[in-house]
């Protein structure tokens, strides 16, 4: 039996979830973590919130309406890990262990201090003004977050795959200098993802502020309803749904039979009080049991932080022994472990440790080869379906296991069996 692929996804705690960010992130992500095969891991990214915000009390307020909103859409604290970031400490200090290995010139990419210092050219302003440590840290940060839980995909849009790339290349510096300890994470953008359209059109964001709201009182939605953009055309007139903000909108509530009704009726010169009543009364029917839920849990807030709390319990039972094994690589250790020190010690800065190394090749599927400290190839695998398939063939070696017991591996030509017994004993030795 495979072990389950693990997906993991960060929100950012910095604003009220809105009717498009329910559409385009939370319903599907709910969905997702049903599917079976998988472990699903959601945190409130209240870390990175600050790199946005200075305001405390609004981070506090966001935190607790994400979590209730994602609650109360039916994500499940039982079947995931729903954590606040915050709330596991070896996350920061893993970035800091991250930062270690991580080039300057690789975090000098980051699109978004890119873009912060391509603002201050076009103002004639010192290219770093207003760039904080914290906003050029941010790809560091986001690796933790990632290779903390050793996730395999990352749900994200186009704009943020090069965040999970960078977090590749943060694994793959770490796992080079002190043995194979992470998974390579890879992107998944669902092309599918709607993009909800807001009042004026365009799409929904607080930043054109033309969003719904998700979970305020029936009046409220309906007065919002009712202030969507439409043209001119009076009742009776055929209208057009190509462009139709309001028909894109109740698209993405209705099933194929209501939509196609709505066509018809655009057809036939509904007017347009009563598409924009027939969309309400269709968002409503959805939202209105999340809405009594979501008000239940904003009012009883120390529920909601008794639900955080034992997420993180649960995320830190992982974290935690995965960090204490990431000390002891890096050299952070019990003064009294003289003799793995004094061996270490005799060879050399990382020096004479084999080590595996994981990778994933143009065929789409996974290898790992084991490498002496020269670079000379050991072991080679075969190929794997996934990356855990390989890693937990890899754990057994690291842990003593036989090279002649695994079928997935070839020693290389002119390596004798006596140095692939002493390179594994050497691993399995160093931790």
């Amino acid at each position: 039996m495979n072990a389950p692929v693990r997906y993991l996804t960060g929100i950012t705690t910095t604003g009220t979830p809105h009717l498009g960010n329910y559409v385009g992130a939370i319903r599907p992500s709910v969905q997702a973590s049903r599917r079976p095969g998988t472990e699903n891991f959601y945190f409130l990214a209240d870390y990175h919130a600050l790199i946005k915000c200075d305001e405390p009390a609004r981070i506090q307020r966001s935190t607790m309406e994400i979590a209730a909103c994602w609650l109360a859409a039916g994500l499940d604290p039982e079947r995931v890990f729903f954590y606040r970031q915050s709330d596991i400490p070896e996350i920061p200090e893993l970035t800091w262990l991250l930062t270690c290995v991580t080039g300057k010139g690789l975090l000098n990419r980051a699109h978004a201090y890119k873009a912060a210092m391509d603002r201050n050219a076009a103002d004639g302003r010192d290219a770093d003004a207003d760039v904080t440590a914290g906003l050029f840290m941010y790809p560091v940060l986001m690796a933790a977050d990632i290779v903390m839980f050793n996730a395999h995909k990352i749900p994200v849009g186009r704009d943020q795959v090069q965040h999970i790339e960078m977090a590749r290349d943060m694994a793959q510096s770490f796992n080079h200098l002190y043995g194979a300890h992470f998974t390579l994470p890879e992107a998944a953008v669902d092309e599918s993802v709607a993009t909800l359209p807001g009042l004026d059109g365009r799409k929904m964001s607080k930043s054109y502020d033309n969003t719904i709201a998700l979970f305020g009182p029936a009046e409220q939605l309906r007065r919002q309803i009712a202030g969507i953009v439409t043209d001119s055309r009076a009742p009776g007139e055929p209208k057009e749904v190509e462009g139709s903000a309001l028909f894109q909108i109740y698209q993405a509530f209705a099933g194929a039979e209501e939509t196609e009704a709505l066509r018809r009726a655009y057809a036939e010169g509904i007017a347009w009080g009563d598409a924009k009543q027939l969309l309400f009364e269709r968002i409503d029917r959805e939202i209105a049991p999340m809405r009594e839920r979501y008000r239940d849990l904003t009012a009883n807030p120390d529920e909601l932080e008794r639900i955080l709390r034992r997420g993180a319990d649960k995320a830190r039972s992982i974290a935690t022994p995965f960090m204490a094994r990431l000390r002891q690589a890096v050299g952070l250790r019990h003064l009294a472990d003289r003799g793995q020190a004094a061996a270490e010690g005799k060879a050399g800065k990382h020096a004479a440790l084999p080590s595996f190394k994981q990778y994933r090749e143009s065929d789409g599927l996974h290898y790992f080869k084991l490498v002496d400290p020269q670079g000379r190839v050991l072991l080679q695998s075969t190929g794997f379906e996934s990356p855990r398939e390989a890693g937990q063939v890899v754990a057994r070696l690291r842990g003593g296991s036989s090279a002649g017991s695994e079928q997935h591996i070839r020693r290389s030509e002119g390596v004798s069996e006596n140095e692939i017994t002493q390179a594994l004993s050497q691993i399995a030795h160093n931790g």
